[in-house]
């Protein structure tokens, strides 16, 4: 008897260490983001952003800058 239930006690230790691994849609999606990011610094040698705003001449007339100051046309 003492042998059986020594092995069954290792067989529920070797199920409650064996643990499932689970690969969600999300996981899946955010691993293939990084991956593509890595390539992309690998490939430029740097990371790459495509946030590109020009500069905006403070000169030039800007309404919404003007009405912003309390400046009319009057």
């Amino acid at each position: 008897m003492p042998l059986q239930q020594c092995q069954v006690h290792e067989e529920v230790k070797r199920k409650k260490k064996q643990k499932k691994l689970h690969i969600t849609e999300a996981d899946f999606m955010l691993a293939n983001r990084r991956a593509a990011r890595l390539e992309e610094i690998a490939d430029h040698g740097r990371p790459v952003s495509f946030r590109h705003s020009l500069h905006k001449s403070k000169k030039l007339y800007d309404r919404k800058r003007l009405k912003a100051k309390g400046i009319t046309s009057e």
